[in-house]
């Protein structure tokens, strides 16, 4: 059961929309539920979610939809932020 647990979480990491966008950072993209959004886009059958949203769809955007919508309301505040133009000129990575 744990097992299972797990795989259907790194499976849903793996294709989870909300983190597609943010690492697409498209100039002109939607930002604010950006992950959720791009999930009912590509389940209302949207062609050019690439062009859209910077990233391409979750092979199954209904299962993904949940962990999306979760992401993106825990990220909100950051996400309101961003639109406002409030900056952190964070910096990372190796």
């Amino acid at each position: 059961m744990n097992k299972l647990l797990i795989m259907l979480l790194a499976l849903q990491l793996v294709g989870c929309a909300t983190a597609r966008t943010l690492d697409a950072a498209k100039p002109g993209a939607p930002v604010v539920y950006a992950g959720t959004r791009l999930d009912l886009y590509a389940m209302k059958g949207g062609c050019c979610a690439k062009d859209r949203f910077g990233a391409e769809a979750p092979s199954y955007p209904g299962v993904d939809l949940p962990a999306s919508a979760l992401l993106d309301t825990l990220l909100l505040p950051l996400s309101l932020l961003t639109v406002l133009g409030v900056s952190f000129q964070a910096t990372g990575g190796l």
